[in-house]
C-alpha cells in the first residue's frame, strides 16, 4: 500500500487522502480476487462420481464415471444421490479453502478492534 495515513506530518495527524487511497487499493484487491473465484472451477470427487463447482460455491457440472450408475431400484439411486452430495461436499470445502486463502489476508485478518474481519 501507500503512505501511512496516521503518519501526516507530526503526532496524532491524519492524513484522510493516503486513508481514502489505502481504503481504494483494498477495495480494488478485493474486487479482483472475487473475480478470480469466480473463474475457478473445482472437482469434488467420491465414488466415480465428480462435480465440478466455481470458486464461489455454484455447482457447474456433474460427471459419472463408466459403471458408477448402476441400476434402477430406489437404494441404488438413493446411493448415487449420497454420492453426488459427498462429491460436493468435497468440492465446496476445497472452494472454501481457496477463499479463505484469497480473502482472508484482504479482510485483515483479525479484523480491527470492534470490527472482526472475515478471515
Amino acid at each position: 500500500m501507500t503512505q501511512n495515513p496516521f503518519d501526516a506530518g507530526g503526532a496524532g495527524g491524519l492524513d484522510m487522502n493516503a486513508l481514502l487511497q489505502q481504503a481504494q487499493e483494498m477495495q480494488a484487491n478485493l474486487e479482483e480476487a472475487q473475480r478470480r473465484l469466480a473463474d475457478t472451477v473445482v472437482d469434488g470427487t467420491a465414488g466415480g462420481v465428480t462435480v465440478k463447482v466455481s470458486g464461489v460455491g455454484d455447482l457447474v457440472g456433474v460427471e459419472f464415471a463408466p459403471g458408477s450408475v448402476a441400476g434402477t431400484e430406489p437404494d441404488d439411486l438413493a446411493d448415487l444421490g449420497d454420492l453426488v452430495v459427498a462429491a460436493f461436499r468435497d468440492a465446496k470445502r476445497q472452494t472454501d479453502d481457496l477463499a479463505s486463502q484469497a480473502l482472508g489476508p484482504l479482510a485483515g485478518g483479525d479484523g480491527l478492534p470492534g470490527m472482526p474481519g472475515l478471515g
